[in-house]
Parts: structure tokens; sequence; C-alpha cells
């Protein structure tokens, strides 16, 4: 699997490409349309994920999905990955869990060294606090790729998250 990152927008986002035997999926395309598109030129395009609808991770869904007719979350045919949910920085927040290779695609839900923000439209502390505990037990460790900034592991996150979960 080769994962490429676009940080795209003012914010940032990381919109990923990952591509493997010869298909790419895109995910989170949140701006900046044509400098995706330019990544994407010789790409065999066949779906695009969204891990959850704030602005700076889906400014492009929408002129991307009609250049490309696709329509997002829609499973991709021969991907193997799995849909989590993770409410709590947003009502809709998923990450997608890629089991073979290990990796977590997690969106806003946890960074390097930090979580999404619950004081948003649709964000909810309690919400995020579970979604934590949860992916605490059900993980050991996971190479993860967030919504902002740089890939990191679990094994590097869980002494922070476990803090966070003990001082609310």
């Amino acid at each position: 699997m080769q994962i490429e990152t676009i940080p795209v927008g003012f914010l940032e986002a990381n919109c990923y490409l990952v591509t493997q035997n010869n298909q790419t999926i895109i995910i989170d395309p949140g701006d900046e349309i044509e400098k995706i598109i330019k990544h994407i030129k010789e790409k065999n395009i066949v779906g695009i994920l969204v891990t959850h609808h704030h602005f700076d991770h889906i400014g492009a869904l929408q002129e991307l999905e009609k250049r490309l007719n696709l329509t997002h979350n829609i499973p991709p045919s021969d991907w193997n990955y799995k849909v989590l949910k993770n409410p709590g920085h947003s009502k809709d927040s998923i990450s997608f869990y890629f089991e073979e290779e290990n990796i977590l695609f997690s969106g806003d839900f946890i960074f390097q060294a930090g979580i999404g923000r619950w004081d948003l439209e649709g964000g909810d502390l309690k919400e995020l606090q579970n979604s934590i505990k949860i992916f605490l037990k059900e993980f050991q460790d996971v190479k993860i790729y967030p919504g902002h900034g740089l890939p990191t592991t679990l094994q590097k996150e869980r002494s922070y998250l476990e803090t966070f979960l003990e001082r609310c």
C-alpha cells in the first residue's frame, strides 16, 4: 500500500491518496481541487472516503465527485477496510482501519499529541471520551494517519490519551 499526503486548505487538512493493486482511493478531499487533480492525473481512482463532514475535509468533495463520477463512502470493490465510528469531534466522525496493513485514517479523532476538538458544532466531550476508551481497549498499536499533521502510532499516543481520560 502506498500513501501520499496532500495538505490542502488554510487549515492544511490531510488529503490522502491510498494506492494498492493499481487502484487509488482519496480520503478527505478538503480543498484545493486543482492541487488534488494534479496528484491523481495518472491514477485509477475507484473511491472517495470522508472521515467527517467539516468544511476542511470536504471542501473539494462535491466537485471531485462530479468530475470522477463517484459517490463518497461507498466501499470500492477489492478494498478491505473497516469503518470505525468514533463520534465526539463531530456526530458523524468515522475512521478507516486497514487491518492487513494495521493502518488507521483517523480524520480529526486522534492526532499526534492531540485529539479532535469537541467544542465545534456536533462535538461532544462525553462521546469523544467514550470513543477513545473503546479505541484504547480494542487496539494495542496501529499506525495513525490523522486529518492534520504528521502520522503517529497508538503506541506513541496511548499515554497522552490515557492522561486525557483521567483529567476529564
